[in-house]
């Protein structure tokens, strides 16, 4: 078997060949990678070929591929029943240690996806506060529910468009899309609809297009005007929760929300997400409130096994000490090497996730985002890739590191980058 033997026949009978659409490497061309096989910081393909993993199926690897612990913790609980559609302690011990940790967290529920999250906490803030209109952010996704798959219009107030065929317009009707990391829009949308406001959802930091840090106003915009209108904050964690410190980014910039979507770490690579937040809005969940939420294969205790192994890890001392010195060092050597080929480029990290930039400045903004020369980030991309380093196929992603990207990685991405870097200036 090869790759291109393998896209050839998968797009025979999987659309586009793959399961999830940028899999497919159509943002930067080529032939996807098809894996058979990893271990800690590192992936073989079919061709038995190996690359640094800069991908961590995005994010949820960070303690690495196939680490011992969490392995041990899956066979244990598959020998037990994959499924039982009913309680179990583990669920508990889960949803225990999620609310020891996660601010604001009074309250959770566990689910099989992030998106399957970010749909139930904005249904269940709807129910909470009795309106409809929902604010979101030009660059955040939040999953593939209808009336997220929104636009980002550029400039102020927009009122979404589906940005998908098969959403009805009416469907997004309701959401309202603003720029990223702008407390002045935030607040003139509030002026002018805040009784209508359900819920602010928003990455605390952006990750899904490629990497935005907040601005320290916006976070406290975001919190202030909430809690006077009476909306419900929700920090969309799927990406950051437990990526970018014990506490996630609530934990990191001190905010407290009303409700948090979490995924990825948390089911330690297996599909589990949660939901949460303070105990009165949770309590209007069905089974004790109106609004409706289930699923046959939440709780699922191979999953819960492998988020809890994940977990109990994470929290030894100096993790995320170590995590974060790993990623400052990787965008730290990536930048000279570009520097010293005279390639414009920057980048920036934070905790275990990283962004990559082939522009002056890290971006602040969707729009300066879309400014970055996608095409020498394409050229950069299959040029590191021959040189055995896998950076996600797309110049609108963050990157993670793990615990596992040790010396000899680093090594070998510092080596690949110097080639790359010099084929993209020559």
């Amino acid at each position: 078997m090869d790759n291109e033997d393998l896209f050839a026949r998968s797009q025979q009978v999987i659309p586009g060949g793959v399961n999830s659409p940028v899999r497919a490497f159509r943002a930067v061309g080529g032939t996807p990678v098809f894996v058979r096989s990893a271990s800690g910081a590192w992936l073989t393909d079919v061709e038995g070929r190996r690359y640094v993993d800069y991908v961590g199926s995005w994010g949820p690897m960070i303690l690495g591929h196939a680490h011992p612990a969490v392995i041990e913790a899956v066979r244990a609980a598959a020998g037990l029943g994959l499924s039982f559609g009913a309680p179990t302690a583990g669920e508990l011990e889960l949803a225990q240690l999620l609310c020891r940790l996660v601010p604001g967290l009074e309250q959770v529920r566990l689910v099989s996806s992030g998106t399957e999250a970010t749909m139930s906490a904005i249904r269940l803030a709807r129910g909470f506060t009795g309106r409809n209109l929902v604010v979101k952010f030009e660059g955040c996704y939040h999953g593939h529910a209808d009336a997220l798959l929104v636009k980002a219009g550029s400039g102020a107030l927009t009122f979404g468009q589906p940005s998908s065929a098969g959403v009805p317009a009416e469907t997004t009707a309701h959401t309202v899309v603003l720029p990223y990391n702008d407390a002045s829009a935030l607040a003139a949308a509030f002026e002018r609809m805040g009784d209508r406001i359900a819920a602010v959802i928003v990455e605390p930091i952006a990750g899904n297009v490629n990497l935005i840090l907040p601005d320290a106003a916006f976070l406290q915009a975001l919190v202030e005007l909430t809690q006077r209108a009476g909306a419900v904050l929700i920090l969309d964690e799927v990406m950051t929760g437990f990526r970018v410190g014990l506490h996630g980014a609530a934990g990191l910039y001190g905010i407290t929300p009303d409700l948090v979507t979490l995924g990825k770490v948390v089911g330690g690579g297996m599909p589990l997400a949660a939901f949460g937040g303070r105990k009165d809005i949770m309590q209007c969940v069905s089974p004790l409130g109106p609004v409706y939420q289930a699923g046959t294969l939440s709780g699922n205790p191979v999953a819960v096994a492998a988020g809890l192994a994940t977990l109990r890890l994470v929290q030894a001392a100096g993790f995320y000490d170590r995590l974060g010195a790993l990623g400052a060092r990787l965008v730290s050597g990536l930048t000279e090497r570009a520097r010293a080929a005279g390639v414009a480029f920057c980048a920036q990290s934070i905790g275990g996730m990283f962004g990559l930039y082939f522009a002056a400045r890290p971006p602040a903004s969707y729009t300066e985002v879309m400014a970055c020369d996608q095409k020498a980030f394409n050229t950069f991309f299959h040029a590191i890739l021959h040189e055995g380093v896998y950076f996600a196929p797309s110049a609108f992603e963050a990157g993670f590191v793990s615990a596992a990207h040790d010396d000899e990685a680093l090594a070998h991405t510092f080596s690949a980058a110097e080639r790359a870097f010099a084929a993209l200036a020559s």
